[in-house]
């Protein structure tokens, strides 16, 4: 049986789509998103036993961080932020799904062999294209999602007031864009993992349109853990430049990853680069596999509802054009031209 090819739908309808399962997928596991943040902020005790004075807690585990976030904040604490966490998830993953299906359309159409999938590299490269325009867009949302996040719950802002906070900082309104290298460096991040569901995709399912829940699930988890890997360290520097310093640095706040990582190494030594790496695995497996889940049958819904309004166009079509021959049948002008035409 030949491969079948996956039905095409516009990129605004794989935006849609993408930014759909992401903000289910977001939603479902959002504790674990303020649980591994938590823990990639948090500075621990150095090797010759001298601890940084902090207000924070500081948390030894996973589930140490669960417990003691609803001890101090109750259920809610596992919450705080998740309206602007949303926002910018939905904003992301849009403008994600959309550039990438927009360059992906392009580089088929200009590409010799568009019958043939991208290579790995030509997947990779269009993906960390797609992330870093999502990226210049919707970063704001993401410094500020953070800040709200790591906040002690007597001090946590609504989002527009965080923003505030943000602007009135030494940054100024650039502020807003903090960690916008470390960002556009973490577009490998996606990358890979799209790059990777594409290609497990086409290895392993290759003959088929549509997958099944379980295999989107398996793709998209597999593919995400991959990614979060390869880049693990460069996320929790992300997270430490949106985040307020430490007490180490005594209010001054980090100029570039660099140093973000510089700071972890010395105070912490070298694996801490990976701390907070468990929530933050089992996080994108959940979240990659959720959203590709959903992705897939939002797209398929797409598809079936596109189908479905061309069958009552082209019936609209069919019954006007019925209507418009039974007139034509039944005028006066046609009555009339059967006699000229047998008199002729």
């Amino acid at each position: 049986m030949g491969a079948q090819s996956k039905p095409e739908i516009s990129p605004w309808g794989r935006a849609a789509a993408g930014a759909t399962g992401a903000v289910l997928a977001n939603a479902l596991v959002y504790p674990l998103d303020i649980v591994k943040t938590r823990l990639q902020v948090q500075v621990r005790p150095n090797k010759s036993g001298s601890q940084l004075v902090s207000e924070t807690p500081h948390y030894n585990s996973t589930w140490d961080a669960i417990s003691r976030i609803v001890t101090d904040d109750g259920i809610k604490g596992l919450y705080a932020g998740i309206n602007g966490s949303l926002i910018g998830v939905a904003s992301t993953n849009f403008a994600y799904f959309y550039w990438y299906s927009v360059a992906r359309a392009l580089y088929m159409k200009s590409s010799k062999a568009a019958s043939s999938s991208p290579s790995i590299a030509i997947e990779l490269a269009l993906g960390a294209a797609a992330g870093a325009l999502a990226q210049l867009f919707t970063i704001p949302v993401a410094v500020v999602t953070t800040r709200q996040q790591t906040a002690r719950s007597e001090e946590r802002k609504s989002l527009l007031a965080t923003a505030r906070e943000v602007i009135e900082g030494p940054d100024g309104v650039p502020g807003l864009w903090r960690g916008l290298k470390a960002s556009l460096v973490l577009v490998v991040n996606p990358a890979i993992t799209y790059g990777a569901y594409e290609r497990l995709r086409t290895t392993f399912f290759k003959d088929k349109a549509n997958l099944r829940p379980w295999e989107a699930f398996l793709l998209g988890a597999l593919s995400k853990a991959m990614a979060t890997i390869a880049t693990q360290p460069l996320i929790v520097a992300k997270v430490g430049l949106q985040s307020r310093p430490p007490p180490g640095r005594k209010g001054k706040p980090f100029k570039s990853f660099v140093e973000v990582m510089q700071f972890i190494i010395e105070h912490e030594g070298p694996l801490a680069l990976f701390k907070g790496i468990g929530p933050q695995i089992f996080k994108g497996l959940l979240v990659q596999g959720i959203l590709m889940m959903t992705k897939e049958r939002v797209e398929l819904l797409f598809i079936l509802f596109l189908r479905y309004l061309q069958s009552l166009r082209s019936k609209q079509l069919r019954r006007a054009t019925d209507m418009a021959s039974a007139a034509l049948q039944h005028s006066p002008l046609s009555n009339i031209s059967k006699p000229l035409a047998m008199s002729s």
